[in-house]
């Protein structure tokens, strides 16, 4: 069946219409129920008749998840979910509070085919990408159990966004769009290791959602280490299409990079960061790495001053990320190898 939760504006439109053959407005009353009510069952809508409602529950589905675990930070109320699928598989998303804005971290993937050294979602390995309506029905579930509006929404959570770019498109469609979720454009990012053909591809389908790399090396070598993908895609590539996009859109881009203690914290690091980027208008995030993976290690806070500070001396904007979460599995991959490690024990 098809899913209503899949389907952006002009689709439901389509589908009441002309393969439905009611009234126009019946769009709307169906897509106020599931992104304003936050309603995933047909038998609830209630200002649809009784035949109408069967109708729909015959011909159509909506993507539930279930929400199999749930950890809320002490600190700063960091919110992390663990989702069940339909087919049994399990995903994670996070919501994330400022004083200003609740920002969703969302993911597009059943695990992870990049494979990062550092990263707990890589662990479990990869399953299958994420249909339309599991992306988006990640903010309707978070939105109904925080009674919250979200305003900003991250492609951060599991997975690699562009290694699921039809959909990824689609699901950022019905976020973006007024009679679904009305999250502004400017107020999504997508975050990718760097798929070269598919960041020009962003850039030409004309979204104006911003673009973040996951770049976290500035030698070849070290990122082939902790980004495998790199091998095929190295920074100079990864780079070039970035600098393609800005020609295209006009907008600067971010770089995220991972800091981790005596890999690529040196000097001469952030010294081959600013040679790369030469040419972007960017911003950079340093995050210290979250220590789930492996023997890596933070570096001290003084390391991660200096490192800003070169980059900074040479005309980049900077900031340390600011950690949230750090009492309860912050980390994406953690909630989810916990819950399949507890299933296993328990077999």
């Amino acid at each position: 069946m098809k899913s209503i939760t899949g389907m952006d504006y002009e689709e439901l439109k389509s589908e009441i219409v002309e393969t439905l053959g009611w009234e126009r407005y019946r769009a709307d009353q169906i897509a106020s129920w599931v992104y304003d009510k936050h309603v995933l069952d047909f038998s609830e809508m209630t200002n649809l008749s009784k035949e109408q409602r069967k109708k729909l529950s015959e011909s159509y589905t909506l993507d539930r998840l279930e929400m199999l675990g749930k950890q809320v930070s002490k600190i700063d109320g960091t919110t992390k979910y663990l989702w069940k699928l339909q087919d049994g598989n399990t995903i994670e998303s996070v919501l994330i509070f400022y004083p200003n804005r609740v920002t969703a971290c969302i993911s597009t993937q059943v695990g992870c085919p990049v494979g990062c050294r550092f990263c707990a979602t890589g662990l479990s390995g990869f399953v299958r990408n994420l249909s339309t309506g599991e992306i988006v029905s990640q903010i309707i579930h978070m939105e109904k159990d925080s009674k919250l509006k979200i305003g900003n929404i991250v492609y951060m959570g599991m997975g690699e966004p562009f290694l699921n770019y039809k959909n990824v498109i689609k699901s950022m469609k019905i976020l973006n769009h007024p009679k679904m979720l009305g999250v502004g454009i400017r107020h999504i990012t997508v975050s990718t290791v760097g798929i070269p053909e598919k960041i020009i591809s962003f850039a030409k389908d004309g979204m104006k959602a911003r673009l973040a790399i996951s770049l976290h090396a500035s030698y070849n070598h070290k990122r082939d280490f902790l980004v495998p993908i790199n091998v095929r895609y190295p920074i100079e590539e990864v780079i070039q299409a970035a600098k393609e996009y800005q020609k295209i859109t006009g907008s600067r881009v971010s770089i995220e990079y991972i800091m981790i203690r005596g890999i690529n914290d040196f000097d001469s690091d952030a010294e081959k960061l600013v040679q790369v980027l030469r040419g972007l208008r960017v911003f950079v995030n340093l995050i210290p790495v979250n220590p789930v993976v492996g023997d890596f290690q933070r570096p001290s806070k003084k390391r991660i001053e200096a490192f800003k500070r070169i980059l900074e001396k040479n005309g980049l904007e900077v900031e340390i990320r600011k950690e949230k979460g750090t009492d309860i599995d912050a980390a994406c991959g953690q909630l989810r190898i916990r819950s399949r490690n507890i299933e296993r024990a328990l077999k």
